[in-house]
């Protein structure tokens, strides 16, 4: 009988069974383990309760960076057609007659029209970065003069050719310096031919 349950004894019992205090101890302490189990077990009530959230700091999402970033600049304004992508980047914020036949003259004596050539002014540029410069997509770039911009940081030397990429650059002396210098006209003139290929000789 000892070994049986209590609720298997009670089937042959009418009487309601009642434990001394000394049983009731030891089943008590025969249950300890089975409480301990129970009480790690993921469905318990101590589990179960929420944990405290604490948020150490927000992370803006991109959305409101990109917000927040303010509106983008507009592109870069080339005057002309720029159909052949060729640029002129000049000091002067506008070239006088006689600088501008001098540049038609010489562009034309390459093969160019200026329906291919794009002009633009130094001023345009200033407060502009070299990704703004590149959405352009000029395939050749002709600097005359100074310009405030990223692209003096391109490691050229006057009057020589430097490829930057799919960019062919070519800076040199203002425009209006050069119409004024018969030696910086030479200059020019070897370099666009070099430039254009239309000529072999030494740099």
């Amino acid at each position: 009988m000892e070994n049986d349950s209590l609720e298997f004894v009670q089937t042959f019992l009418d009487d309601t069974l009642f434990l001394l205090p000394e049983d009731q101890k030891n089943i008590a302490q025969s249950l300890v383990g089975t409480r301990e189990v129970q009480d790690t077990h993921p469905g318990n009530e101590a589990d179960s309760k929420p944990a405290d959230l604490k948020i150490d700091r927000v992370v803006p999402s991109p959305i409101t960076e990109e917000i927040s970033s303010g509106p983008a600049f507009e592109p870069i304004q080339v005057k002309g057609n720029f159909t052949k992508g060729i640029l002129v980047l000049h000091e002067e914020s506008s070239l006088n007659p006689d600088v501008m036949d001098m540049l038609v003259k010489m562009l034309n004596a390459c093969g160019h029209s200026m329906t291919e050539v794009g002009l633009l002014a130094a001023e345009s540029l200033e407060n502009r970065s070299m990704e703004d410069f590149q959405a352009l997509n000029a395939h050749v770039v002709l600097k005359f003069g100074r310009v405030k911009h990223p692209i003096n940081h391109l490691p050229i030397n006057p009057y020589e050719i430097h490829t930057e990429g799919e960019t062919e650059y070519l800076f040199a002396d203002a425009l209006t310096s050069i119409s004024e210098d018969k030696n910086l006209k030479r200059q020019l003139w070897a370099a666009l031919q070099l430039l254009f290929n239309l000529s072999t000789g030494p740099k």
